[in-house]
């Protein structure tokens, strides 16, 4: 590995690792790369442009992969127009490229970087259901199951123009597709997580005496839709700015944030619905998408993946189903992170591993209740064990590496009471 990258906290360089040694997670080994060899941050670029800022933001009780490491420089050093790479503290190895992670770069764009699941985000909705009138069972009962198709009732409220508008400018989807896709919620570490407040670090910030509701969740499967078709075209190349292409692209890049957006709030509405309660929309970020961007000088374009921008006010950052959620406010003018924080608490795991790793030790019974008390609410066997909050990140060094790099004001703290991933039967 180079020696190229500066780590930024008050006990900075965190146990870079490989991930994949022991039970409880991987080895606090250090010094695999320290501030000492930095040499201020920058990598020289292998396709001979400037030189590149690399930074990450994460103390010694984070946990990172060599392997995520090795894939930020990766990427940096590789493609061309790069200026600037950033890691968050979540972050960690993606598939070819890193997930938690922010890139920003010049005369050229990259839909890879992206990924298949553009317009992935985290919504937090206010709710009127009483916090001391509610418990993990009762809420389990009345949730039921909300997966397959949104109710006609709810459909109908939907802007059936902009759907319609959605699926000619994505390309790739039909108006029937989109309307049998609204409103679910989708695999892998998606979820709906009802959630109560556990600590105000500023008063008035939130209610403490009604229960809340995050959702997780994207464009299902029009962005992958979106990037399969790209990648076909043009590989991994990426797209000139000015080209037909590029446009081409943003249009439907626009077109499945557009979808993701109404999906949460879809996911929410019927969410609600179920609950026989009303809620009120506090917040919507997309975590996965490129912008036009001006950096340091430059105009260019800032690529997230599993990054949440910092620029658009307050935004939530979710631990594991197992613990604790923080609403934060970012500080403005960080330009050194890209105006970018954690979209989470990130992987310690691979999914692969999961099932071999805990198996043996729990129960899937035991992992459909979490330490809190709070229910899980999963028809698949497999996610359960891959969502286990032992394969994620502590999020309370993930929230204080972004607090000791001067990125984030703690507003409050969400402690989760049911945890919906998929299907309301009982898992076997």
């Amino acid at each position: 590995m180079g020696n190229s990258i500066v780590f930024r906290g008050a006990n900075a360089a965190p146990a870079i690792t490989q991930a994949r040694d022991t039970e409880e997670g991987p080895p606090r080994t250090e010094g695999v790369v320290s501030p000492r060899e930095a040499r201020g941050g920058k990598a020289r670029s292998d396709s001979g442009g400037p030189d590149i800022h690399l930074q990450v933001f994460a103390n010694r009780g984070v946990w990172i992969e060599d392997a995520a490491i090795q894939q930020l420089q990766t990427t940096a050093r590789n493609l061309a127009g790069m200026r600037a790479a950033v890691g968050l503290p979540d972050l960690h190895p993606g598939r070819g490229y890193p997930v938690g992670a922010a890139f920003f770069s010049v005369g050229r764009f990259y839909p890879a970087l992206v990924g298949g699941d553009i317009g992935c985000g985290m919504s937090l909705y206010s709710t009127e259901l009483a916090a001391h009138k509610t418990s993990a069972p009762k809420l389990e009962k009345a949730v039921g199951n909300i997966d397959g198709p949104l109710p006609q009732e709810l459909l109908d409220a939907v802007d059936m123009q902009q759907l319609e508008h959605i699926a000619q400018a994505s390309g790739v989807a039909d108006l029937a597709y989109l309307q049998d896709s609204l409103g679910t919620i989708g695999g892998g570490n998606h979820f709906a997580e009802l959630q109560v407040v556990d600590t105000l670090y500023e008063d008035g910030a939130l209610d403490r005496k009604h229960v809340h509701l995050m959702v997780h969740s994207g464009s299902r499967g029009l962005g992958g839709a979106i990037l399969r078709a790209h990648v076909e075209a043009f590989s991994h190349d990426g797209l000139a700015a000015s080209s037909d292409a590029a446009t081409q692209y943003l249009r439907q890049h626009a077109a499945a944030i557009a979808f993701a957006q109404l999906n949460r709030a879809s996911i929410a509405a019927r969410l609600l619905r179920a609950l026989r309660t009303r809620g009120q929309a506090l917040l919507d970020i997309t975590h996965n998408h490129v912008i036009a961007h001006h950096w340091r000088g430059e105009d260019g374009f800032l690529h997230r993946k599993g990054a949440t921008p910092a620029d658009q006010g307050l935004v939530v950052i979710p631990g594991s189903r197992g613990d604790y959620s923080y609403l934060v406010r970012p500080v403005a003018g960080r330009d050194e992170a890209l105006h970018s924080l954690a979209h989470g608490a990130g992987r310690k795991w691979a999914r692969t591993d999961c099932m071999g790793r805990l198996r043996p030790r729990f129960t899937l019974d035991e992992l459909l209740r979490t330490k809190f008390g709070s229910a899980v609410v999963c028809a698949d066997r497999e996610l359960v064990y891959e969502e286990a909050p032992q394969a994620y990140k502590d999020v309370d060094s993930v929230v204080a590496s972004l607090q000791e790099a001067g990125l984030v004001q703690l507003v409050a703290r969400l402690r989760p009471l049911l945890t919906y991933k998929k299907g309301a039967m009982q898992c076997c």
